[in-house]
């Protein structure tokens, strides 16, 4: 119990003191005073995971096609206004590609860059939404491992890069990360419509795809800036790479199952589109659902509610 008592007490105190080097000029921005806000969100995430299900179980699923079309829309809508504030304000800052330090100053950009920043860690707690909308239409299998990581660590992690890293080097991955969500958001958008847009998508693999070159474009970048010891935490450059690395290989694997080796009984559904996930794990693309089949015969399903 001492051991206990003592590493909490560390713990407090390692926090208080890296309080003293955090970003002052986000302390009083909403959900940046204290990292509770964001761990209560990430738990009550985690509990509508485990929850969720059970109670959709004797439940008809929801439709919800005009609040996906609305939802997926808006995440364009957003994340090309983070992009459209990082790209505009990193180049009025003369901001390099390669290795750009944090910058605590007031200046007019680098402000608007943090704040940009901002925004991009609050669109991922936004994005919870996708699990939510996952459960209520009873797309279990949905909800994989890789999908609840992605989404819960992104939102509590950026947490931390908020706090004490809004400028610099962080800009690049968000900058990448925001490009990459516009065009995954527009396809599920779309997707939503119906037969009548889906049979158009044909580009849903190549969603997969880009994920895992940003993934490797990420580890590469963060490489670099460690050989030239750019003026960053390296502590953070040594996480990043470990976390990308992640994605990697859970990434690779789904992407194997899904396209390269699909399991038989899926196979047949490969041309299946998604709607904010109906074909997609995690803000990608994913394994098409399988007919459920029972005694040879197509089990019906229930009548879908609508909203």
């Amino acid at each position: 119990m001492e051991i206990v008592t003592h590493f909490i007490n560390d713990t407090i105190q390692f926090y208080t003191w890296g309080l003293t080097i955090a970003d002052k000029r986000v302390e009083k921005w909403p959900l940046m005073q204290s990292p509770l806000p964001t761990l209560a969100i990430s738990s009550l995430y985690l509990l509508f995971v485990w929850l969720g299900p059970k109670y959709m179980q004797n439940r008809e699923p929801f439709q919800l096609r005009s609040t996906l079309i609305i939802y997926n829309f808006g995440m364009v809508i957003l994340n090309l206004f983070i992009f459209k504030e990082l790209f505009l304000a990193a180049r009025a800052a003369g901001y390099s590609y390669i290795c750009q330090p944090v910058s605590y100053s007031e200046d007019v950009n680098e402000v608007r860059i943090a704040g940009a920043l901002w925004w991009y860690y609050v669109s991922k707690g936004i994005e919870y939404l996708d699990t939510v909308f996952f459960i209520l239409r009873k797309k279990f299998n949905q909800v994989s491992f890789l999908h609840v990581y992605h989404h819960c660590t992104m939102f509590t992690l950026w947490w931390i890069g908020i706090k004490w890293v809004a400028g610099g080097q962080s800009f690049f991955g968000a900058h990448m990360n925001a490009s990459i969500h516009i065009i995954m958001y527009l396809y599920y958008g779309l997707a939503a419509f119906g037969p009548q847009i889906q049979k158009y998508l044909w580009w849903k693999k190549y969603l997969t795809i880009i994920q895992m070159i940003q993934f490797h474009v990420t580890i590469g970048h963060t490489a670099l800036s460690l050989y030239i010891d750019c003026h960053f935490p390296k502590w953070m450059h040594w996480a990043l790479i470990a976390y990308a690395v992640t994605f990697i290989v859970l990434f690779a694997n789904f992407y194997y199952q899904t396209y390269r080796y699909p399991r038989k009984e899926t196979s047949s559904k490969a041309g299946k589109m998604a709607v904010n996930g109906a074909v997609s794990v995690t803000n990608g693309v994913s394994k098409p659902e399988s007919k459920l089949v029972e005694n040879g015969r197509k089990k019906k399903k229930g009548k879908a509610k609508r909203e």
